[in-house]
């Protein structure tokens, strides 16, 4: 999803700049600027869902190492908890590091997000099987 998000917004401001044409053209200066503005927006966009992602595949591999998936979801639900009671003063550069997300991000900023929500986190555990003796 973000990278699809990713991808409109720089072939949008592309397109503004091949149909400015001349360098006259404000439509080609707006496309420019829109490139110049838009083109980290899309891309941040896309490094983040991609740590998403690797989120939910380390839960996945954890799960599966543990034979338990409840286990570790039961474990993200409490650190969840401490992380509610006893809040951190965390630099947004070092967000990634954390096993649950220190900042709160809902809606639109969540796509700006590291982590994907716990509430997610745990439910796709919990719909996975746990493995057999």
């Amino acid at each position: 999803m973000a990278a699809t998000i990713g991808g409109a917004i720089t072939y949008l401001a592309y397109m503004l700049v091949w149909f400015g044409g001349s360098n006259d053209s404000p439509l080609g200066a707006i496309g420019a600027l829109a490139m110049f503005l838009l083109a980290p927006l899309a891309a941040t966009l896309i490094q983040m869902s991609i740590s998403r992602q690797r989120e939910f595949s380390a839960d996945a591999t954890g799960a599966q190492i543990s034979g338990n998936p409840e286990s570790l979801a039961s474990a993200l639900l409490r650190l969840e908890e401490g992380a509610k009671d006893n809040p951190m003063e965390v630099n947004q550069a070092t967000e990634c590091l954390y096993i649950v997300k220190p900042l709160s991000g809902k809606g639109i900023a969540g796509l700006f997000s590291t982590h994907p929500p716990i509430e997610e986190r745990v439910s796709r555990l919990r719909t996975m099987r746990p493995a057999l003796g």
